[in-house]
């Protein structure tokens, strides 16, 4: 075999290597759950994010780097191994609070990748940087806050400010991450006399925030019930008064139809006024009415007065008929 033959062989060889890396390096997949970069000469252009089979140009004249696009965590101040065991770092998470007491703070935060060109090419370690961050920004908060309000009633505004601040930080940096949440895992005292001490102190105070919680839920209570019987009294009030406004129009007209009969008849309405009060101030009383002169006596029964008739009987002082005067 000449070495022209040898040559020609080789050359085929090559070219067909060639071939074959080009047609296997032209193709890449993205999932539903994922994004690519696609890098021309070691220079971002697009990013990919529908997912499918994309065509590129063989390697090296263009490479996808597909990334995810799922939630990460990053675990600040413990770490799980594979058997599940937690390991701490008491150095990363020892702090000083803001009332100089010292405490053991680890947490999670919740990222994602928004921008893969920024974060494959602004930053050598992107996540090298939000741990960093994430550290300056918790010591910050902590620093700024009082040993009571880090072990108890305080955490939530804790993780919020330190996932403001986090979310600043990284803006800044500009690596093409995004915070989602920052979550308080354990925020404990070092020292086992002091913890307890402080869980005592916890204790009390929940205690004194369920008694005040019971006061004012007593407070409430009695307050409904005193507005309750407030309204009971101003709606028997109100009915009262249209009781008696309703009464005293039912009084002016009858006292209005007893003028107009004593305009039509004076003196017998006049009579019957005056037998209709004695019939009510003395219901039981027998009346004899007798003239100046003692020379007749009539009897008239209030139980007769509610008709305008005559005396029912005469009797002469000279004539007794019955044997009596």
């Amino acid at each position: 075999m000449t070495a022209k033959k040898v040559l020609s062989i080789i050359g085929l060889s090559i070219l067909g290597i060639l071939l074959l890396v080009a047609v296997l390096t032209s193709w890449y997949t993205v999932d539903e759950s994922e994004q690519a970069v696609i890098i021309t000469f070691g220079v971002a252009n697009e990013t990919i994010v529908e997912p499918g089979l994309h065509f590129k140009m063989p390697w090296p004249i263009q490479r996808a780097e597909v990334l995810s696009k799922e939630t990460y965590s990053l675990q600040f101040g413990y770490s799980q191994d594979e058997d599940g065991e937690i390991v701490s770092f008491d150095k990363e998470t020892k702090m000083i609070t803001g009332d100089e007491y010292i405490v053991l703070t680890d947490l999670v935060v919740q990222w994602k990748i928004t921008d893969p060109k920024k974060y494959l090419f602004n930053a050598e370690e992107p996540k090298e940087i939000l741990h960093d961050a994430t550290s300056a920004s918790i010591r910050s908060i902590i620093g700024s806050s009082l040993i009571d309000d880090a072990l108890t009633s305080g955490k939530a505004e804790i993780e919020a400010e330190t996932r403001d601040l986090l979310a600043s930080l990284i803006e800044k940096y500009d690596i093409g991450i995004s915070v989602l949440a920052v979550k308080l895992q354990d925020v404990e005292l070092p020292n086992e006399e002091v913890r307890a001490a402080f869980t005592n102190v916890t204790d009390a105070r929940e205690t004194m925030n369920t008694k005040i919680n019971e006061a004012r839920k007593y407070e409430n209570q009695k307050r409904n019930e005193a507005l309750g019987e407030k309204a009971a009294i101003n709606s028997r009030a109100e009915g009262q008064k249209v009781a008696r406004v309703e009464q005293a129009r039912g009084d002016v007209a009858v006292f209005d139809k007893l003028f107009a009969e004593y305009e039509a008849n004076p003196e017998v309405t006049r009579q019957r006024l005056i037998l209709e009060t004695l019939e009510i101030v003395l219901p039981n009383a027998k009346l004899y009415i007798m003239n100046d002169e003692g020379g007749t006596m009539k009897y008239w029964p209030l139980g007769d007065s509610q008709t305008l008739l005559p005396p029912a009987a005469e009797t002469e002082t000279g004539g007794d008929t019955d044997g009596n005067e």
